[in-house]
């Protein structure tokens, strides 16, 4: 069961796979933003290329729980993987994705000069971490 996580941003699209156990989150690429439906055609070529049965795409979620003008575009982003292939899209709350992906970057060491670059992939890790755990974390049937 992999898993493919999108973090949709304005220039960039980042792009994590999980592993095929559906257990730990992999960054992969990171994608310069065209245009929503080259976006679109170019995760779903991703999702193809790795097999998986699901695309988790992030969105940006306020403090009422509702969806931000990033969110909604990210939601977009989302209708438009649909119709390019035959897999469930979901959203996912990315919030705190940047954050855990700037710390990440810390946590590994990387000097200071080298942590300026973008962290699109690490931040759509972070994401893909998240929705894992949670499914992780889900009661299974006769347990």
């Amino acid at each position: 069961m992999r898993i493919l996580a999108v973090d949709p941003g304005e220039k960039r699209i980042g792009l994590a796979v999980s592993d095929p156990t559906g257990t730990i989150a992999n960054p992969i690429a990171v994608i310069k933003h065209v245009s929503r439906p080259v976006d679109a055609a170019a995760i779903a070529q991703v999702a193809r290329d790795y097999e998986v049965t699901r695309v988790i795409v992030g969105e940006t979620l306020d403090e009422d729980n509702q969806p931000t003008p990033e969110g909604r575009r990210a939601a977009r982003l989302a209708e438009a993987i649909r119709q390019q292939i035959d897999i469930p899209v979901e959203m996912w709350d990315e919030s705190g994705s940047t954050r855990a992906a700037q710390s990440a970057r810390l946590a590994m060491g990387v000097a200071r000069r080298k942590r300026r670059g973008h962290l699109d992939d690490l931040a759509a890790a972070y994401i893909l971490q998240t929705y894992l755990d949670a499914l992780r974390d889900l009661p299974h049937p006769g347990v």
